[in-house]
């Protein structure tokens, strides 16, 4: 007689095995997780949009005699001396302190390769990243750690950040393991100590508020200087609504996908909102202010490709900035270097113990030792080569949808995937004429 069969053990969807690991992760230590990166989950992004493409209807241009420029301007508002790039990607800013002064370097050396910009992140300017960047945007964070007049000065442009790892409301951390010497110094903090920034400016407490700031930073810099202002994906119309009427030349706009130095993963995961459903509402405010183009809008958080560039471009951003792929593209996360991730408990691709400092590729430590393991040069080179592919890609879709100007993309070139990327991105339904919320069914 045959024996009875047995059904097949099944694993539960809400508790998988990550969940059940850090369920017992946190029963046996009492500490909630803290790590770098920004967040894992699926969400929805721009693999969820496609291009038209021009047919019939549209005509592509003709890719060795017509052109298809990508340059754009930032700050042409209030600045007297605005900021010309050569490509619509810049480098997000990341602090010394989280990266080594070479991977600082590195991200300099690429930028200006490039004709782009790269930020300073918390904790000041080193000279090695002034000295490499032919272009630095210095980031004025709610820490001000480092900060100080005579580097706003030396500075081609002033982000005030009214966030701090990626996400509205929260503080990022940077423990003691990184405080070396220099970071200390350039602190004035303890050695060793953990820090934590702090996640809400000191001096100001509203958007009347960061009006007067935004005029004491014009004070210092003779109204020469761009000022940005960057905010996390949370209320995006209204946020960016007061940054204009604070004054901004040029807002930043930062998704859950972004990256971080180090914070609680649950920070990470649940607070904020995917950059794919930033975007428009953003370009909303601006459109009805009677601002957009006028003040600029650079959106950020897991821009990958230049398929998303092109794709953000056309939901109305003016430029995108990359964090985590610049730090792939100097050599972070390699496999090459998978016997050391081991040894780390973790593999290539799933590195984001950032914090710890014992980053095997020299790009997220403090450690002279591993820290000497970046080639400055080199990563510089690679990082360059990477904005190129992104900018020949994006400039490749714009010709196939028959624009002269990468900044010529538009909505109307976009169709989408899912219901909610529609909603979202307020495309059509690839298929329909239906935009969710927007066009009846």
């Amino acid at each position: 007689m045959d024996a009875t069969p047995i059904t097949t053990p099944r694993k539960s969807a809400t508790f998988d095995d990550y969940t059940l690991s850090e369920i017992r992760r946190a029963a046996a230590t009492g500490i909630y997780d803290i790590r770098g990166g920004g967040a894992k989950r699926k969400l929805p992004n721009f693999d969820d949009l496609l291009f038209l493409g021009a047919s019939m209807s549209r005509y592509p241009l003709e890719g060795y005699r017509e052109k298809c420029e990508t340059d754009v301007w930032l700050g042409t508002r209030f600045a007297e001396n605005p900021i010309h790039l050569k490509i619509p990607v810049t480098i997000a800013g990341m602090s010394f302190g989280s990266l080594s002064a070479q991977a600082k370097e590195s991200l300099g050396r690429g930028a200006s390769k490039m004709g782009t910009s790269t930020t300073t992140g918390d904790g000041g300017m080193t000279e090695e990243e002034r000295g490499h960047s032919s272009i630095l945007v210095y980031q004025l964070l709610p820490s001000r750690y480092g900060m100080n007049p005579d580097d706003l000065r030396r500075a081609d442009a002033i982000e005030v950040s009214l966030v701090k790892a990626r996400s509205p409301a929260g503080g990022g951390m940077l423990l003691g393991q990184k405080i070396s010497d220099r970071v200390a110094q350039m602190r004035t903090l303890p050695k060793g100590i953990d820090q934590r920034s702090a996640c809400r400016h000191p001096d100001w407490t509203g958007p009347d508020d960061l009006e007067i700031k935004i005029e004491e930073l014009r004070e210092i810099t003779d109204w020469k200087k761009p000022i940005y202002i960057k905010v996390g994906a949370s209320r995006p119309y209204y946020d960016t609504a007061l940054a204009v009427k604070a004054g901004a030349d040029v807002v930043v706009l930062d998704g859950m996908q972004g990256g971080t130095a180090a914070t609680q993963e649950v920070f990470i995961e649940h607070i904020g909102l995917p950059l794919l459903g930033a975007i428009r509402p953003a370009v909303q405010a601006l459109q009805d202010l009677g601002m957009h183009r006028k003040v600029q809008l650079i959106v950020s958080g897991g821009i990958r490709t230049g398929a998303d560039v092109a794709k953000a471009l056309a939901l109305g951003a003016d430029a995108v900035s990359v964090g985590t792929a610049a730090l792939v593209a100097i050599g972070d996360n390699d496999p090459a270097l998978e016997e050391e991730y081991q040894r780390l408990g973790t593999t290539a691709g799933a590195y984001d113990d950032w914090h710890e400092g014992k980053c095997p590729a020299g790009i997220s430590t403090q450690t002279p030792e591993l820290a000497a393991r970046l080639d400055p040069a080199l990563g510089g080179r690679r990082l360059a080569n990477y904005l190129a592919v992104l900018t020949l890609e994006a400039q490749t879709i714009a010709r196939a949808c028959g624009k002269s100007h990468v900044h010529n993309l538009e909505p109307e070139d976009l169709v989408a995937l899912s219901v909610e990327a529609a909603a979202m991105a307020q495309v059509p339904l690839a298929g329909t004429k239906w935009i969710p919320g927007v066009t009846g069914a």
